[in-house]
Order: structure tokens, then sequence, then C-alpha cells
């Protein structure tokens, strides 16, 4: 974990700890191996094992369309863009001004449980502190992060912006990729 998100060990162990608290996390010890206490192993606990179900799930079509597709990243973006405009109309998208529909896509990141984090330096930068399908991301990124880019795109243009120029970079620092926006005009 503390190689995976850049964080201190220290940091990593405090947030494990509040997800045990919550019980959204099961904590319990390894089998003993050599010198010195045995390592904890955390695991999600049943009520929330849906969701590794659903990475399950997303590992596995993303593996098949990265074999089966001639053009897997933009097969992936495409099908991303259709699920953008879907997640926007789902939300009740009408066509407002570029700002609005960034703001849009902004909530609808978090929505979708990304954590997105806005540049202040930078308004056409986001970060994606977190991504739901992170396994599926590290196996497949191209498919992956093309469908979270697609669906950027696609929900960019539901909400009345033009989406060119927009890009996904993955993986860009520890813990975090970026969403690049370009400056939108009204």
């Amino acid at each position: 974990m503390v190689r995976a998100t850049g964080l201190h060990p220290n940091t990593v162990r405090e947030h494990l700890e509040n997800l045990v608290r919550r019980g959204m996390v099961a904590r319990t010890r390894a089998e003993p191996v050599g010198r010195g206490r045995p390592a904890w192993l955390y695991a999600l606990t049943a009520e929330h094992g849906d969701i590794s179900e659903y990475t399950g799930l997303a590992v596995a079509l993303a593996a098949t369309v990265a074999r089966t597709s001639s053009a897997p990243g933009e097969d992936a973006a495409r099908a991303g863009e259709e699920w953008g405009r879907d997640l926007a109309r789902n939300r009740g998208a009408h066509p407002g001004s570029p700002a609005a529909a960034r703001d849009r896509v902004v909530a609808l990141l978090g929505d979708l449980g990304f954590q997105p984090v806005r540049e202040a330096r930078d308004p056409t930068t986001i970060r994606l502190t977190r991504c739901p399908l992170l396994d599926a991301a590290y196996r497949n990124p191209e498919v992956v992060c093309g469908v979270h880019l697609g669906m950027v795109r696609g929900a960019l243009e539901a909400y009345g912006a033009d989406p060119a120029g927009s890009a996904l970079v993955p993986f860009s620092e520890p813990g975090a990729c970026r969403v690049v926006v370009p400056p939108l005009v009204s």
C-alpha cells in the first residue's frame, strides 16, 4: 500500500485503522514467518465485498477488450463516451456554460469515487486521488483509463462543453492521475 499510494507508512496505517473502526475492512494476523511480529492483513468486510466483485469483472472485461480489439484504447474511449453521456443524462444534464459543465463533471467524478481535487493554480487540471478500479487500471491501463477519459468527454459534451483536447494522464504522480480539460470557451 505504501508503494502504491506514495504515502508514509504511518499515514497508511492510520487510514487502514479508520476503515477497520468503521467496519469496512477486517484485520487479521498473517502466519508467522521468521523473526519479528507477523504482518497484519486487511480485507474488505462481507458487507463491502461487492466492490471487489465489480473490480474482478472490470479486470476480466478490460483484459478481453485488450486481447480482442485492434484498437483497445479507442474502443474503450468510445464506450466511455457513451457511458459519460448516459451518466450525465441520468443526472438531468442540460447544456450550460463550459465552466458549469466542468463543475458538473468534477461532481460526477466525485460521485463515482474518484475523489477529484482541483488544482488551484491551474483550473484545467483535476487530480483524481482515488480510482475505484485501480486493480483493473494497473493491469490494463489503456482500456480502463480509456473508458474513464471517454466518460469525462461524454459527460462534458452532455453538459454543453466541447470535450476536444481533454486528456487523462494515468498514474501521473504517486497516488493520483490527472485529467486535463483545456480552457473552455462559452
